[in-house]
């Protein structure tokens, strides 16, 4: 059973999927991502998408019992969730990619975002990766997903409000004024190209909690130049491989990429104030230790950063060899 349930307190829907709970966990021995094992995965690839086996969203939802009542209020959970594999190399890992492969797993994220964007129904398409097993991952062979929304996701719709609020009162994008900030301070910036910059902003909540950010005016992969596509897929690279490099060990982060909303009106402005970036959320806080997101955070969403970003972004920046 799947379905979308409102939240009135917070205006924004839960996705309801009982099928999530049969997720396996990978056998030691086996692997459905690796070409050729899955019933779904070709015998010859470089990158690849499909469909997820275990969606919370499709294109041809269940039928279900319908509520709308001022507080109890559901629909279909249309949309689509995909799997993307990055590499047919159960063990590679993503900075181990060379730079032409770095180039395609770039060329598909924009190519699914396209296909996706193409369905009136669907508003918001949303790419990430989680990495670890400390974020929730069961399946190691690198890959992301993709969700497709029918309707804008609370953290995003609340990125896009703030943003045009302070275009209203400043008359500029929030996220280019975060750029030159960031800039003048220095301390805070650990790697940037000439399209790109990556940055610990001074407000986020986790100690690595790193920004990648176009410098110029994209929104989406659909906007990007194949320069710029290779100028970000290096800039993931260098970071990536800084990560591990920290802790010396395969450094955990759930990878969220934002881009602008599809086929709604309400934000056909938002080239004016919005920014094409990328949120990086790794849960260490030690070599052993995690920062979790617990009481405040959760329950009140008033989060707390357990370390100094400052000597953070040293740490990364020292790591990054560019």
């Amino acid at each position: 059973m799947a379905e979308l349930r409102w939240n009135p307190l917070l205006d924004t829907y839960t996705m309801v999927a009982t099928n999530r709970q049969h997720r396996p966990h990978m056998p030691n021995n086996w692997c459905a991502f690796c070409p050729g094992e899955g019933k779904k995965v070709p015998d010859d690839f470089d990158v690849f998408s499909y469909p997820n086996d275990f969606p919370v969203l499709s294109q041809k939802p269940d039928n279900i019992e319908a509520y709308n009542t001022p507080i109890v209020k559901n629909k279909k959970a249309y949309g689509k969730c995909e799997v993307l594999l990055y590499s047919p190399k159960h063990d590679i890992k993503l900075y181990e990619l060379s730079d032409e492969h770095i180039l395609k797993l770039v060329e598909l994220w924009t190519a699914r975002f396209v296909a996706l964007a193409k369905d009136k129904k669907i508003k918001y398409i949303f790419e990430f990766e989680n990495r670890g097993e400390e974020v929730g991952v069961t399946m190691p062979h690198p890959h992301g997903q993709l969700y497709a929304y029918s309707w804008i996701p609370f953290k995003i719709k609340s990125e896009l409000d703030n943003c045009k609020k302070y275009f209203t009162q400043h008359k500029r994008n929030l996220f280019e004024d975060l750029n030159q900030s960031e800039k003048i301070y220095k301390k805070r910036v650990v790697a940037e190209n000439e399209d790109f910059i990556a940055y610990i902003p001074y407000f986020t909540d986790y100690p690595f909690g790193v920004f990648i950010v176009a410098k110029n005016n994209l929104l989406n992969f659909s906007d990007f130049n194949t320069e710029e596509m290779k100028s970000f897929g290096l800039l993931l690279k260098l970071l990536t491989k800084g990560f591990d490099a920290i802790y010396d060990r395969p450094f955990p982060y759930m990878m969220c990429i934002h881009q602008s909303p599809v086929n709604t009106k309400k934000y056909a402005d938002c080239t004016n104030y919005f920014r094409f970036h990328v949120e990086f959320y790794p849960p260490l806080r030690a070599k052993d230790k995690i920062k979790y997101y617990a009481g405040s955070e959760m329950g009140a969403g008033a989060a707390a950063n357990p370390l100094d970003i400052d000597e953070c972004a040293q740490i990364l920046r020292d790591k990054i060899i560019q």
